[in-house]
């Protein structure tokens, strides 16, 4: 199989079925063969009775289904886990990412030997909440990780070679930083592309900016920690003493004074 499209959403009702309908446009025009994996991440409204229509109408899509809302990041996950194509696509199911960005996403992983491509929206669609956010994050993320060529780590628009999903577990809120994650299971060629974003045609964003922004920066301090000391956590914490026992030998030193 070429293509397994992963959407996480939660109470996306109105935007799946012509979500669905473009993607399968943009398959067949291109030849692909895929499969379109919904996760319901625990939605309130008709999201899983829509999958479940769609699933009978035809074969190529799949569903997962969360009896509570877990957050994005166990949805990738279960995506990831389920995921048969040889490259993996990841988009959010809100119709603010284009289907139409798949084949140049296609091709960077199959032809130009990415392992991980990031989209990157240079011109968004967003309240001022969620992009002042998002560029002091990027900022800080892209020095602690050391991927500097990205711009948009967060963008849910991704195309990722099959054995990276099959080596990188996202867990928590980590799903802000699976080009880091990627990173550090040895995956080191990872790209950009910049792609279009659209306005939200139903209903309102389900995230929140500085709620996202201050646990963005929690999560990343502890992949950091994870990265750094994950296999020797007893080096951070002797450095942490060895500096105190300095810090006290250095207060309970005498003083002498000359007159």
């Amino acid at each position: 199989m070429d293509i397994s499209v992963v959407v996480p959403l939660f109470n996306e009702e109105e935007s799946i079925p012509e979500l669905f309908a473009w993607i399968e446009r943009v398959m067949k025009a291109n030849g692909f063969s895929y499969e379109v994996i919904f996760v319901n991440d625990g939605s309130t409204d008709r999201s899983w009775e829509i999958i479940e229509e769609l699933q009978k109408q035809s074969s190529t899509v799949k569903g997962i289904k969360f009896r509570r809302n877990y957050g994005k990041s166990p949805a990738l996950y279960c995506g990831f886990e389920r995921a048969e194509g040889n490259v993996v696509i990841t988009m959010d199911a809100d119709l603010q990412d284009s289907p139409d960005e798949i084949p140049e996403l296609y091709r960077m992983i199959t032809e130009d030997g990415y392992d991980l491509v990031s989209g990157y929206k240079q011109k968004r669609y967003d309240p001022l909440s969620k992009t002042l956010p998002t560029k002091l994050f990027n900022a800080t993320a892209r020095k602690v990780s050391g991927i500097h060529n990205l711009h948009d780590f967060n963008c849910g628009l991704k195309a990722y070679r099959k054995a990276v999903v099959k080596n990188i577990e996202v867990y928590g809120e980590m799903h802000r930083y699976i080009p880091y994650l990627a990173k550090n299971a040895g995956f080191q060629k990872i790209g950009e592309k910049v792609v279009h974003h659209q306005a939200r045609k139903f209903g309102k964003t389900k995230f929140g900016g500085w709620n996202r922004f201050f646990n963005g920066y929690l999560d990343l301090i502890s992949l950091w920690f994870l990265s750094k000391f994950g296999i020797k956590p007893m080096h951070f914490f002797g450095l942490l003493c060895l500096y105190w026992d300095l810090f006290q030998w250095l207060l309970s030193e005498p003083v002498n004074y000359i007159v």
